[in-house]
């Protein structure tokens, strides 16, 4: 096991030096201070210099403290806290991540984020075991007990889903009752009845759902896109492979059988709704509500592939939107914890599944031809056509690793991207990534930083990833050779997109050591290299969660690049000679030689059922640069201390109230002030599905650059004083209707003019469901 980590590693140094060497961006004074050493004398074979030379050009940096911490891992794990880890399920969409992410979130960002099952939760942490109803004793010996380990059977029948619970093999399988409503009340009992059912044959884990419903009219259930469906009655389940509380995979199902997945990331604290595996459910509405029919291939998913039993965690789920959305588990939570995948439940099984050595070819082709002409000539056609060939390949070298290749990829069937309006707005747009060869497996290279954003490589011709976990050890690589290069341009006022008409070669490497329950330190570079141009990063992280409800994160990285010496000159209103055409990202791209600079950010918070604070510090030079990333800031070094209190009520029109705020403050390298910030807001969730969200915002912060030639701030920007009012409300009283409106009125600087204007802004939308496959939607920005 041992060897297959060392294996892995070295694959990794090794890749990383590749690219480096070849393209002779190692410094000297490494080569020469490795080279010399009489250890390394009588290897004289590049294959054995290249990859220490890559080891010792980053050992004194970075590499040197991250063996160190790894050193002192048996010291950690031994009086690091148990991991209980526990802290409330994703949230949902309005409140999600209030006191996860940012202290206060815009009214318009919070409703924008209804896509994954953190959208149907509101942020509550979660109640322990100890007060929590549970399921009767006299349950039946297949039946488990709520809180009970499950144990999942192994059946060697095949499951032919059609929606209706009628196999024999259903009437052997492990029941699961789901008895407690973790949202928004607060662990108390359902009123409705739901049973869960789970065996698997060492191919498949099938489950299957009973959701009883005593009026099964008023089921919400709408054909709707596949992970389009979170307003509607759902079951699922979510399950952690590894037990470890780092990753669960989340499958759901409408009573109509419209799938939904995605992968939560308790590291980040983030969701990925990009994911899509490959699996299979039916529904059937009955007389006395749904019932629903799962196959989950263990292919699917990642998991440690050990002889025996396997010991997993999982969480089985029911959504049952009326009044109000509930969410019916079979698990109770901790509003006092502070991490949500510790609370799942624990299951043991799987002795005979494998992951096996999966391997799936995908080759297409692509053919087109046009025609087009000219007002100028309109009898004059010119003819083109244009022919693709491409493969993709998933190849499972072990159960633990996975290497994926892909050949001049086929992105045609991407879908598009959503629409932004960028009026006003200085800084570059974020879009998601679609594409499912960057999809699959990215959350390997999560960190808090976005070092890791694949729209940069936008026309890949050749491309490969190897993702695997072994044990406690998780790494990533990613490989892909662009027909351009694409990256952004950070600053302190505002960001813009370069591109590069030239090739380029990028590299991302992840490795992550859980020493513990509770403690994780990694490591990431990336690297990107064309014709007079690189960027290269590299750095460490670590998390630690203190307590259940104390969790610190932290991360340091540091770059290098090199600009060519003419992208400045694309970044000019006109001549670069004339001092009034030159911008802030002329001045950022003006550079004769490779440049350096770091950044580090560390983020604390404390969660518990009815307060929380965080305290964070991200602090970036003007330098610095992750260009295979989006990282939009550079030149700021920013402060946010912020915190809120939460009131919760199960028996009354509303059901939990948040008043919150913080108070922020940013300056750039020089100390020069650029923003400062006090906000406040109060947030409710009541009947009707309906959220409420009134924000007040206070804010210094600077204009335009009266002089474009210089960045300086004192005595080269006006500061201006922003006050704004803003109130968000949402209400989905049936299953037909649906509407919101987001309305702001106060200050707001024009950027086009360098002015303080009046701003009044009203975005209503109404949505009609008109039956069952019908929708209807008015909107206006």
């Amino acid at each position: 096991m041992y060897f297959a980590i060392s294996l892995s590693l070295s694959f990794l140094l090794y890749a990383i030096n590749i690219l480096l060497t070849f393209n002779g961006m190692l410094h000297t004074s490494y080569i020469k201070t490795i080279t010399t050493k009489k250890t390394f004398k009588k290897m004289d074979t590049w294959i054995y210099k290249a990859p220490l030379r890559c080891i010792g050009f980053y050992w004194r940096s970075y590499w040197r403290p991250c063996c160190l911490a790894l050193l002192l891992a048996p010291a950690f794990s031994g009086n690091a806290v148990e991991g209980n880890s526990a802290q409330q399920d994703s949230q949902q969409t309005k409140e999600d991540n209030k006191p996860v992410a940012v202290v206060i979130q815009s009214a318009t960002e919070s409703a924008t984020q209804n896509t994954t099952e953190s959208a149907t939760q509101s942020a509550e942490p979660f109640s322990s075991d100890s007060g929590s109803t549970n399921v009767d004793e006299t349950t039946s010996p297949n039946e488990a007990r709520t809180f009970d380990t499950i144990v999942v059977p192994y059946l060697s029948e095949t499951i032919t889903l059609d929606g209706i619970l009628d196999d024999e093999a259903w009437q052997r399988a492990k029941e699961i009752p789901l008895n407690v409503v973790t949202r928004p009340f607060e662990n108390t009992a359902p009123p409705v009845k739901t049973i869960a059912r789970i065996f698997e044959n060492g191919d498949m884990i099938y489950i299957a759902f009973t959701a009883f419903d005593d009026d099964p009219s008023a089921i919400r259930a709408l054909f709707r896109d596949r992970d389009s469906v979170w307003d509607n009655d759902l079951v699922g389940v979510k399950l952690d492979t590894f037990g470890d509380s780092r990753l669960s995979y989340q499958f759901f199902v409408n009573p109509h059988g419209i799938q939904t997945d995605s992968i939560e990331n308790q590291m980040t604290r983030s969701e990925s709704a990009s994911w899509n595996a490959i699996w299979d459910a039916e529904a059937k509405i009955t007389d006395e509500g749904y019932t629903v029919e799962i196959a989950l291939p263990f292919r699917i998913m990642n998991f440690l592939d050990i002889d025996g039993l396997k010991q997993w965690r999982a969480e089985f789920v029911r959504f049952y939107p009326r009044d109000n959305n509930l969410r019916i588990s079979n698990r109770p939570v901790d509003r006092n914890n502070a991490c949500s995948l510790c609370q799942m439940g624990k299951m043991e099984g799987f002795s005979r599944a494998t992951q096996g050595k999966n391997l799936s070819i995908t080759p297409y082709a692509v053919a087109g031809a046009a025609r087009s002409r000219t007002p100028a000539t309109p009898e004059q056609w010119e003819y083109g056509d244009n022919q693709e060939v491409g493969v993709d390949i998933n190849w499972g070298i072990t159960s633990d690793m996975l290497l994926q290749a892909t050949i001049n990829p086929d992105f045609s069937q991407v879908e598009a991207d959503a629409g932004q309006l960028g009026i006003n707005n200085p800084f570059a747009l974020f879009f998601p990534e679609q594409r499912p060869f960057f999809v699959e497996n990215a959350d390997f290279f999560s960190t808090q930083y976005d070092l890791v954003y694949t729209r940069n490589i936008g026309a890949p011709d050749i491309g490969s990833k190897l993702t695997g976990r072994i044990n406690d050890h998780t790494f990533g690589l990613l490989l892909a050779n662009d027909e351009t290069t694409t990256f952004l341009v950070p600053g302190n006022l505002g960001s813009s997109v370069a591109q590069l008409e030239q090739g380029s070669t990028n590299l991302a490497a992840r490795y992550r050591y859980d020493i513990s329950d509770t403690l994780s330190v990694g490591s990431m570079f990336t690297g990107r290299h064309a014709d007079e141009y690189h960027n290269l990063v590299t750095g460490v992280d670590v998390r630690y969660q203190i307590t259940p409800s104390d969790t610190l994160r932290a991360q340091s990285l540091r770059s290098d690049t090199q600009y060519p010496d003419a992208l400045a000159s694309q970044f000019c209103r006109g001549s670069c000679e004339n001092q009034e055409d030159v911008t802030e990202t002329t001045l950022r791209t003006d550079k004769q030689d490779a440049f350096s600079g770091s950044t580090y950010k560390i983020d604390y918070r404390h969660e518990e059922r009815e307060w929380y604070v965080i305290a964070n510090r991200t602090s970036t030079q003007s330098d610095f640069r992750a260009d295979l990333g989006f990282e939009s800031n550079v030149d700021r070094h920013k402060s946010v201390l912020g915190g809120g209190l939460l009131w919760w009520k199960d028996n009354a029109w509303w059901n939990r109230l948040e008043f919150g705020g913080d108070w922020d403050i940013t300056h750039n390298d020089n100390g020069e002030l650029i923003e400062r910030e006090v906000q406040a807001q109060i947030e409710m969730n009541a009947a009707y599905q309906s959220y409420f969200n009134f924000q007040w915002v206070k804010r210094d912060r600077v204009g335009l650059r009266q002089n474009g030639a210089s960045l300086a701030i004192d005595g080269n920007t006006t500061r201006f004083t922003e006050e704004q009012f803003s109130f968000y409300f949402e209400a989905r009283p049936n299953r037909t209707l649906y509407f919101e409106n987001f309305a702001r009125i106060g200050d707001r600087i024009d950027l086009r003019n360098n002015r303080l204007g009046d701003q009044i802004l009203l975005e209503p939308q109404i949505t009609l469901n008109i039956g069952e496959h019908l929708e209807a939607s008015i909107s206006h920005e």
